[in-house]
């Protein structure tokens, strides 16, 4: 019998058809069928066992055997970001980067500025506490709005929701009554 495997050796090579790998175990005859690692520095390297000397050999290892606690956690962290650099929010990359509201479509004022809306109305009234905002964010419309590209979301909206496109599903049933009002509350809000 070989000592190198059924089809491939230690180092993932082909062997001879028909050569059987035995357990590296001291003094074990029995095949070899389960591969471990070499060593924490060598992971791709195979040792080969039999499946009694093979749960010996996973009880005993231990990957972390001679690191320092600190050499432990470092490895750790970096196990959790895959291995990749990182950098603390705020720190490192990016320092220059400065955060600048007017980049932003702020069409619920979050950042505190009125945003200039569609068709001379008062930005306040868009807000999402009101009944125009929530309309709003039930089409998945942001001004600035045109009675047109309000009638075109409706209409989008409707083929996706009425119920007779969706057998009479009590949600779709549901959403079609919200876009309805939410489309009456937007028009509404436009014309006035």
């Amino acid at each position: 019998m070989k000592r190198n495997g059924s089809k491939f050796g230690l180092d993932q090579t082909p062997c001879e058809e028909g050569a059987v790998r035995l357990c590296e175990w001291e003094e074990c005859s029995n095949a070899g069928e389960h591969r471990a690692p070499e060593s924490r520095d060598k992971l791709k390297s195979y040792r080969w066992f039999c499946l009694e000397h093979i749960r010996a050999y996973n009880r005993s290892w231990n990957y972390y055997e001679g690191m320092t606690d600190e050499e432990v956690e470092a490895d750790l962290k970096r196990d959790t970001v895959w291995h990749r650099p990182s950098w603390r929010l705020g720190a490192g990359r990016g320092d220059d980067i400065q955060f600048n509201p007017s980049h932003f479509d702020d069409v619920f004022s979050i950042f505190g500025e009125e945003h200039p809306s569609s068709e001379g109305e008062n930005r306040s009234q868009w807000n999402v506490n009101t009944p125009e905002g929530e309309a709003l964010a039930i089409m998945d419309l942001k001004p600035p709005l045109t009675t047109e590209k309000v009638k075109a979301r409706y209409k989008e909206l409707v083929k996706r929701h009425h119920p007779d496109a969706n057998g009479g599903d009590k949600k779709s049933e549901e959403m079609f009554k919200k876009i309805s009002i939410a489309y009456n509350t937007i028009i509404e809000s436009l014309v006035s």
